[in-house]
């Protein structure tokens, strides 16, 4: 424990100090990047330069504003804070003068300020927005505040205190009941017990034993995954950690979808700070327990991010998924027993080993305990990243956080859960964000994604693109899924060209039956989910396509599956 203590003092004097001066956080993750944040910051290092200014300049991630990058945060000693959104190289000169030099906050071009600061010409207080205030930040408390690739932010601000916990004032079976008793369901879309999937792993005797992570995240409209990599990896590694001595765990894998160079980076530099701290490697912290983990990158198969697909891969292989039995927990990578999560299951662990499960039992509903990252995007006024108390519902993320829909039009519809989730209509915004609601109104909250559509979309030929996508990324290993998804595709391509006929749509259910019940894996189990749920809210939008009276262009989507491309 005296090494984590001694750890934890110089932390906190590192971090007092960089407090003592201005400092700008400007965020870095991949949604400020694509807004245009790194030329920002290379504008602020050339007038920090020029005016030979005494300032840390701060690359962390986003606060989850999508809408509001490039976003940067100035905090003065005194702890005042001001944000600047949607900045641009050309007014980054005007706050530096007067902010920086004059010690006149620009309010004009202000979002937001936090701290005890006068004469803020109406500009709102940063943490009472209602994209924030209406947010229970549990994983993303370090979005945005810290740097991601300073350790001793981490650990100044609580990090690695819950590591330390687990190894010196709990035994590795509490350990694994805290988790237990927490009721965290996986966070990867199956929602499966992650104490229970745990307990799996931590029965076999074996002594090499794997803690995998799973960071493929390949839906698309979902980034939470990269966003916790990008904002706070240190979390994610200190998760592994935590999951290794509940299981007993002799090594940890880290698997991030290759392309993503910021996560990819910013994890990478994690490891190695933990393991020049003592964090991993042998004998952490002093204990008696030793775990060594790594960053494997496999990508471009959204296949991948099936467990078993995900150890092929690892070893080398093409990314298709195993027969089950044997399961992970007994025949896993190279043949050793293993655990797969998904990160932002793992980044759950040291808040409730810290805090204990009955802290994180009290947020959010019986069957459905803590909180779900939401990534909202399409049709809405302020899309984002944002994180909400389970049971919160669709409506109140929309309207109350999100500000409804632009230029006044009407929501039609919500894709949620990614391509293998549903389509619901607006009748189900009152729907309470949990793994059980979502099930029963015909959708799954999967990674997170939720595409918002308004009236003008037109609902079958988006549930078609969602099955083009569910077709190439099909491995091919299976014919009830690649031969599957080929025909609902030929189908829908066929109803949107008006050749039609209503037979087509029971033809649907039947592929789609028979896929569910004959496909080796969830992707080809869960494929016909998108157009089963737009048969149920917008039966009326099939009825008025099968009409070959009305004439339409006829545009095909023809993508050869991904099984043909090898």
């Amino acid at each position: 424990m005296q090494k984590f203590t001694d750890l934890k003092n110089k932390a906190d004097q590192e971090y007092n100090t960089l407090l003592t001066k201005p400092r700008i956080r400007i965020g870095t993750d991949i949604s400020g990047v694509a807004a245009g944040s790194i030329e920002i910051s290379n504008e602020l290092s050339k007038h920090i330069s020029e005016h030979n200014l005494d300032i840390t300049l701060s690359h962390v991630g986003g606060f989850g504003l999508s809408f509001a990058e490039p976003l940067i945060d100035i905090q003065m000693p005194d702890g005042s804070r001001v944000f600047y959104s949607n900045v641009t190289v050309d007014n980054v000169g005007k706050i530096v003068q007067n902010h920086l030099i004059n010690g006149n906050p620009v309010y004009d071009l202000a979002f937001a300020y936090s701290g005890n600061l006068t004469n803020t010409n109406n500009t709102p207080e940063f943490y009472q927005l209602p994209e924030n205030k209406l947010q229970k930040k549990v994983l993303t408390e370090n979005f945005g505040e810290i740097d991601p690739t300073d350790i001793y932010e981490y650990i100044a601000n609580d990090g690695y205190s819950a590591l330390a916990k687990a190894l010196f004032q709990m035994e590795a079976d509490n350990v694994h009941k805290e988790i237990l008793d927490s009721k965290l369901r996986g966070r990867g879309g199956a929602a499966f017990p992650t104490g229970v999937k745990l307990g799996f792993l931590k029965g076999s005797e074996a002594k090499e034993k794997y803690i995998l992570c799973n960071c493929e995240e390949g839906d698309p409209g979902a980034w939470n995954d990269k966003a916790i990599l990008e904002s706070d990896p240190h979390r994610l590694v200190e998760g592994l950690i935590l999951a290794a001595i509940a299981t007993n765990a002799s090594n940890g894998i880290i698997f991030i979808r290759h392309g993503n160079d910021i996560p990819i980076d910013r994890t990478k530099a994690a490891i190695k700070s933990a393991y020049e701290n003592g964090l991993l490697g042998q004998n952490i912290l002093g204990s008696e327990f030793t775990f060594d983990a790594e960053v494997v990158l496999v990508g471009e198969s959204y296949v991948a991010g099936e467990e078993t697909a995900l150890m092929e891969a690892v070893e080398g292989k093409r990314a298709m998924p195993r027969y089950k039995p044997p399961f992970p927990a007994a025949f896993g990578v190279w043949g050793h027993p293993s655990n797969i999560n998904n990160i932002k299951t793992i980044a759950n662990l040291p808040s409730i080993i810290s805090k204990g499960s009955s802290w994180f039992t009290s947020i959010g509903t019986e069957t459905s305990t803590g909180t779900a990252i939401l990534c909202l995007s399409g049709n809405i006024n302020k899309p984002g990243l944002y994180e909400i108390e389970m049971g919160t519902t669709i409506r109140s993320v929309i309207e109350d956080i999100c500000d409804g829909i632009p230029n006044n039009k009407e929501l039609k519809l919500l894709q949620t859960g990614g391509p293998l989730g549903g389509v619901l209509n607006s009748s189900k915004l009152d729907t309470s964000i949990d793994f059980d609601s979502m099930a029963k109104a015909g959708a799954i909250l999967g990674s997170g994604g939720i595409i918002v559509a308004d009236q003008d979309v037109d609902v079958i030929d988006l549930t078609r693109m969602l099955i083009a996508f569910c077709q190439f990324e099909s491995c091919g290993k299976c014919f009830p899924c690649r031969l599957g998804n080929s025909h609902l595709l030929e189908i829908l391509n066929r109803i949107c060209g008006k050749t039609s006929t209503e037979s087509d749509i029971e033809l649907m259910r039947k592929v789609g039956t028979n896929m569910q019940q004959g496909s080796l894996c969830g992707h080809g189990q869960l494929g016909f989910n998108p157009i089963k749920s737009a048969l149920e809210y917008f039966k009326d939008d099939f009825d008025l396509a099968l009409d070959t009276s009305i004439s339409v262009p006829n545009v095909t989507i023809n993508i050869p599956t991904r099984a043909n491309r090898y």
